[in-house]
């Protein structure tokens, strides 16, 4: 690779082996950048941590495209950087059917009791299996709120396992599946519930107390979007007072977050944020982000640009 290709950064740990192909005619890519390398960078690709700020786009004068591995921007000053006149490449579809398949092992391993039943086999317990219930997928009725690309293949999933469907998004006016007016019309009558909504003043602490006791007693309710959308205490209120009978969270207010009760339940599956991060879905997160630099950087205008 000749040294005279403009530069490519790394911000966050990226793949050299997937994006080098794709970005060679183009550019060279550097995966441990000096602060010289990013002064010089023509483009970058950010990871879902790292922050992209003023001050940061004001390290790389040169720089004329930034790809964010994923969709959510809440970390780029994505403004900034197209008063720059920086497009930012989001790569929408990578982790779909991770995210998806992330969804259903939450809801599984909660129907399915599978820490309560880990611990009692670990502790020697055996005799008191018949003390803890044992559900089903077939015959509940899933709760999808928010009806993306990710929501969608929820259902798809959920509907294979033989549950009902019926979905929640403000931005959706057809589906495959019965559409609810709002978010208490789909919770009505749910078994369980998959949250897929965006991070957003209007979604913050959506799930509430007050929502939470309006729920079928036993409800299993897994987070897989925004942190911010549910409130800890109240599903942690939920649990002791049997409004939920299962918590799965894989996405946190604050990453990583400080300890909380709720953690500590029987009833509670956690991941950090990383059901989206298979094998494979992080392959193309680095391949569609590669090829959004390649095109910016071939006078192509890339497939996925986030709006200011």
């Amino acid at each position: 690779m000749s040294d005279t290709l403009p530069a490519v950064v790394a911000l966050g740990d990226v793949d050299s082996g997937i994006v080098t192909p794709i970005l060679e005619p183009h550019a060279r890519f550097i995966a441990d950048p000096s602060e010289e390398d990013m002064a010089g960078a023509v483009g970058a690709i950010v990871r879902a941590h790292v922050t992209v700020d003023k001050e940061m786009l004001a390290r790389m004068p040169h720089l004329k495209v930034l790809a964010r591995t994923g969709v959510g921007t809440e970390r780029v000053d994505v403004a900034e950087a197209t008063r720059r006149g920086i497009p930012v490449v989001i790569t929408p579809g990578s982790n779909t059917h991770a995210v998806a398949e992330g969804a259903l092992a939450h809801l599984l391993a909660l129907t399915k009791a599978l820490p309560q039943l880990t611990a009692l086999v670990r502790e020697d317990s055996w005799a008191k299996r018949a003390t803890i219930t044992v559900g089903d997928l077939a015959g509940g009725t899933l709760a999808v709120l928010g009806y993306g690309r990710i929501g969608r293949q929820v259902a798809k999933l959920a509907q294979a396992f033989g549950m009902s469907v019926v979905a929640y998004d403000p931005y959706v006016s057809q589906a495959d599946v019965p559409l609810a007016a709002t978010v208490a019309e789909a919770l009505a009558e749910a078994t369980h519930i998959s949250i897929h909504l965006p991070g957003t003043p209007e979604t913050r602490g959506l799930i509430s107390r007050e929502m939470v006791a309006s729920l079928t007693p036993g409800t299993i309710l897994v987070n897989l979007a925004r942190g911010e959308v549910v409130d800890l205490d109240a599903l942690l209120w939920g649990l002791e007072s049997g409004h939920l009978g299962g918590v799965g969270l894989d996405v946190f207010d604050d990453e990583p977050p400080a300890h909380h009760p709720l953690f500590d339940h029987p009833q509670v599956v956690l991941s950090p944020h990383v059901m989206g991060l298979t094998t494979q879905s992080t392959a193309e997160t680095f391949r569609q982000a590669a090829q959004g630099i390649a095109d910016v950087l071939a006078g192509k205008t890339p497939e996925h640009i986030a709006a200011p």
